[in-house]
């Protein structure tokens, strides 16, 4: 019995480990089909349409014996499901892979860590939290966006000689997999990138909130990919007017496009929902800096004339300015707790106090 609980103890990191890897693989591999021709706009119109039916069908079996009457939708619901598509799914996956595009996943992995500093600059911009600097998790969340947007600006202007030179061998296998693009636009990539981490803070917000209005997160979620879908077509439409683009080319394409949506569209969300609930908010959290660490081996191992110091210095630091935020946003949670703990133990003791007073008269 021991064993089988130190096991399920240590399943979650295991899981967590292998979902970066897989993250890291399934980014190296959607650069690749990305740089031989594939749209990003047609990319993600294809993987979302195909994610968005899945998790309708995941969510109708979910909800089929449920008797329960649903939450009422509302004009003003159905534009916080049209807000949470146009940030979640159009902005925040058109920036990213455009941004992949014309970068690498180095850089990819690096401004991801930007989120958790966007979303203390959003909630001090929106007034959901106050500066309060005698407060030490404060400062570490000051500190730790400091170091972040000083680790991006490395990442960015900062390339630095290459870590090694390739072999022959690793030069023609290069032409299968690609890992990084030409550096005039290393710049703009990284720009859409650090945009891609902003629209992810502003879905954070408007999620929390949607989730609260409507507590059926299933359905929340089906519901805004489906709107985002339509959006990011739209977008598709508009840019990619030639219907060649349109065209899958190649059969890797179609595989990108199937792992995609199953992995990022169904899988990881599950994950991340399961394990937030069963460890905690912050531990998913704690393990997106392992992709940093993939990137890098991948980069050294098979990509070396693709990987420079400036990348890996430069994402280094936005990890440890990443960490840096998520324990000040640990710390914070921990003393609302003890200052609502001892509110209670405040309110459970005035009825004592009020009693002493009336033996006392």
């Amino acid at each position: 019995m021991e064993a089988k609980t130190q096991i399920w103890e240590v399943m979650p990191f295991i899981v967590m480990v292998i979902m970066e890897g897989c993250t890291i693989g399934l980014t190296i591999f959607a650069k690749s089909a990305l740089t031989n021709g594939l749209s990003p706009f047609v990319f993600i119109v294809y993987a979302n349409s195909l994610a968005t039916l899945i998790l309708f069908l995941f969510s109708f079996l979910m909800h089929s014996n449920d008797r329960s009457l649903p939450p009422t939708f509302t004009f003003s619901m159905f534009m916080r499901f049209l807000f949470l598509g146009l940030t979640g799914i159009t902005m925040t996956q058109t920036f990213s892979f455009l941004g992949l595009s014309y970068s690498s996943p180095i850089l990819v992995c690096a401004m991801g860590h930007l989120i958790p500093s966007s979303n203390f600059l959003l909630s001090l911009i929106l007034r959901k939290k106050y500066a309060n600097f005698r407060s030490s998790a404060m400062l570490f969340q000051v500190m730790g966006t400091l170091i972040s947007i000083m680790g991006a600006a490395v990442s960015e202007f900062f390339k630095g000689p290459l870590i090694r030179h390739s072999s022959h061998q690793l030069r023609h296998a290069k032409q299968f997999f690609v890992f990084s693009s030409a550096p005039e636009f290393w710049i703009l990539g990284g720009v859409l990138l650090a945009a891609a981490s902003f629209s992810v803070s502003l879905w954070n917000f408007m999620q929390k909130e949607t989730v609260k209005l409507y507590p059926e997160p299933m359905k929340v979620i089906c519901y805004y990919n489906f709107l985002g879908t339509i959006l990011s077509a739209i977008v598709s439409l508009m840019v990619e007017r030639d219907s060649d683009a349109w065209k899958l080319k190649h059969k890797m394409e179609l595989i990108l496009i199937v792992l995609t949506a199953l992995f990022g569209g169904v899988i990881r969300p599950t994950i991340q929902v399961w394990f937030t609930r069963l460890k905690g908010p912050f531990y998913f959290q704690v393990f997106k800096p392992f992709g940093i660490a993939y990137a890098t081996i991948c980069g050294v191992t098979f990509f070396p004339n693709s990987l420079h110091y400036g990348s890996v210095v430069g994402a280094t630091i936005i990890g440890i300015g990443y960490y840096s935020v998520i324990w000040g946003q640990i710390k914070e949670d921990e003393d609302k707790i003890g200052c609502d703990d001892s509110s209670d133990s405040l309110d459970k003791k005035e009825p004592l106090l009020q009693e002493n007073k009336e033996m006392e008269v």
